[in-house]
This record gives structure tokens, sequence and C-alpha cells, in this order.
């Protein structure tokens, strides 16, 4: 399998994770290139259930390596509660897993700016962040005030800290806010750093010196291409880039060396709430603007269509083919968010197949029904599917292609 960059075609929650964990035994890396601990990947093995935030979900093969590269934004206390609740479930990380000592840091003056800023957004505007501080932590990276993983061990970090935490408690105090516990606070840090330091490392020479050994990595993009920094429904929108294009600057493994790839029924048949969050997650029919303009941007050689299950009891399933707005009838996602807002979806109706699908094994034992809805959306999108997820457990994986 080629070096493959794996991302969500639409806003997120796709079930990237279990597709991630099923093209993992393909690979020898999995590398993670940007978003924080706002993001999730749940996967089943057997009858456990894991919930990651940021340490791939490869991590749960043996034997495979899985990197946090510079393009992500590490809260170096919960990921060692992550690293922690790992170990603890039997699963060794030693000499396998890596992080990026240019990840920049999340602190806690991240999550405070972050709840303030939602807080008084108006209800309109409110970008329905996680206030995991993720859009702080960016903001300061953007800003050049930043702090990085490698920072953390180094001798002079007490004072590079005990710098942003004084400049952020002017901040506080101006919102009316009570002032972090400096000293409390680098305690935590330098007890996480601990933890730590045999993971944080040079990912950038680490990742190409292995791809010049032949050996092939998985990278993975948390959230979806419509949450993307600049191609999303800004300013609806994560704050790093979620699309194929972000696995590069992501990690410093250069273009060249990368293959770019790829209702309240259906939310509760989905078990669609969010993996970080818990939050009902908004379910619709699928989007044939919203996945063409991902396929384009992108440059998807092959879908893998998840959940086709959950469809199984629906008697008629739409397609949005097109969008209708102001009079006009569009084919591509506009630019402009107000005037998003104001598209309504144009559907086609297709035939439900009122089977279960849970079981099979092989594209051919499908319903006639569930195979031309497939080959009906390869036909829209321009883009053939090449894994196909009938349930949430590994083996309930399909391979159409290869």
């Amino acid at each position: 399998m080629a070096n493959t960059v794996l991302i969500g075609a639409q806003w997120g929650d796709e079930g990237k994770g279990k597709i991630i964990d099923v093209l993992t035994g393909e690979v020898g890396w999995v590398v993670r290139y940007q978003g924080g601990n706002n993001a999730g990947h749940t996967v089943e093995i057997g009858a456990e259930r894991y919930v990651l935030h940021l340490i791939p979900s490869g991590i749960l093969r043996p034997g495979k390596k899985c990197v946090i590269g510079n393009g992500v934004v590490v809260d170096p206390v919960a990921l060692v509660q992550e690293i922690t609740d790992l170990e603890q479930r039997g699963t060794d990380l030693r000499g396998r897993f890596f992080v990026s000592d240019r990840a920049h840091i999340v602190f806690p003056y991240h999550r405070q700016r972050d709840e303030r800023h939602e807080h008084a957004a108006a209800d309109s505007s409110k970008i329905g962040t996680t206030k995991r501080g993720i859009g702080p932590a960016y903001g300061d990276k953007a800003a050049r005030v930043g702090l990085r993983m490698g920072d953390l061990l180094d001798p002079v970090f007490p004072a590079l800290l005990s710098e942003r935490v004084a400049e952020n408690n002017r901040l506080l105090a101006a919102w009316d806010l009570p002032p972090l516990d400096g000293a409390a606070l680098l305690a935590d840090y330098q007890a996480a750093a601990r933890k730590l330091a045999p993971y944080i490392t040079d990912t950038i020479h680490l990742l190409n010196e292995a791809i010049a050994r032949g050996e092939a990595m998985l990278f993975e993009g948390a959230q979806g291409t419509l949450l993307d920094i600049d191609y999303g429904t800004y300013p609806f929108v994560t704050s790093s880039n979620a699309t194929a294009g972000g696995a590069c600057t992501g990690t410093g493994v250069a273009p060249h060396r990368i293959s770019d790839a790829t209702g309240a029924h259906l939310r509760e048949r989905g078990h669609e709430f969010g993996a970080t969050t818990g939050r009902p997650r908004r379910c619709g029919w699928f989007d044939v603007v919203v996945a063409r303009y991902s396929a384009m941007i992108n440059g998807v050689d092959e879908w893998a269509l998840t959940k086709l299950d959950v469809l199984d009891e629906v008697p008629v399933i739409k397609i949005c083919v097109a969008y209708e707005c102001d009079g006009r009838r569009l084919t591509s996602v506009p630019g402009n968010i107000r005037q998003l807002t104001r598209c309504r979806p144009v559907y086609e109706d297709f035939p439900g197949w009122s089977s279960p699908t849970k079981d099979v094994t092989r594209f051919a034992d499908l319903p006639a029904q569930a195979q031309a809805y497939i080959r009906r959306l390869e036909t829209l999108t321009g883009v053939p599917v090449g894994l196909l997820s009938v349930g949430p457990r590994r083996a309930s994986t399909l391979k159409l292609i290869g």
C-alpha cells in the first residue's frame, strides 16, 4: 500500500477511526497531522471499545508505529491520561509512539480564552467549539508566541511558561476572571513532561527516514474537509487544515512522497454522538455537492463509504445532487457562508433494500438495491468506492478495489 492520506470528506464524524484501523493492517506507520483533543476516533475491537483523542487509532494494532505530527496542538496533561488509559488496558506504546518536538502545546489559559470567546459570542455566531483551547493555541502559534513540545524538555521552560502566564493573567484580569496559579501549572506540566519525555522527538527526520527505507504510511486527518480553516464553511470551521494538503505541512513529508486517497433515525441507528463531546450529531442524506468538492481539493482516489447498514430499514433513500439557492441551481459549494445557509437540497430518490447488510462479507452478496445505490454514488461523485463498511467492527469491512 502506498503512502496514503485518509480525510473526512464532509464535516467530520464520517467513521474515519474504524477505516484507519482497517487500513493500518497494510502500513507500518500511522501519522496524525492536525487538530487536537477536540477530535475523537472510536474503534471497536471484539468486545472492547476505544475512544482516542490525540493518539492515532493505529496504536491498537501491535507492532504499528504512530506519530503525532508537528501540525497537531497537544494538551500534555490530556495526552498523559490517554497514554495511561491505554497502558492500563494492556497496550504497550514503548518504541512505537512518537510526538513531534515542534507540535504546539495547549495550556489552561487557551481553554479559558476559548470558553470566554464562545460565551461572549452571539448565538448566531457561536462556533460550537469544544472549549478545549484548540483555536487559541493555533492563534498563539500564528502569533509566534506559542510554546512547543520540545520546550517542555528545555531547562528554560519554567521561565518561558512564567512569561506566558503573566501575559494571559493580564488578559484574564481585564475579563474579571481569576488568575492562573503559575506554580501549580508549572508543576502539572513538568509532571507531564517526565511522562512524555521518552516519546518527544524530531518526527520530521523520523518519518522521512522511514519513507526512504520504503516503509508505508497512513496519514490521518481529524475533523473533515468542510471544517478546514481555508476550504471549509468559514467561519464555522476548525483552526487547522483538515484537508489532504495539511498532511504535508503537518508532518514535514514532501508532497511527492504522499499519494492522496482517501435525521434522528440515522443518528440512533448509527450511534451518531460525538466521541469527544457526546453531543448528538446532525445527520442527513449523502451530499454529492460536498463529496465532489472534497474529492476535487483533496485529490481523492477512492472512497471509504461507512455505515451502509444504517440505511437497512429506510424504505426510500435520498441523495442530495444539487442545491437550490436564490432561484439558481448550484452544483458546487458556495464560498459565502450566508449564501450557503440559504441553500436548499435538491434530492434524487432511491429505493431502499429493507434487509440487513451487517453480516455481508462480499459486495456481490449485498441486496441488489444496495449495490445500485453504491454504484450511483460512484457515478455522481466520479470516484470509486474502495472500502465499504457495514458495521462498527474491524471484520465488517468489504474491500471493493484491489
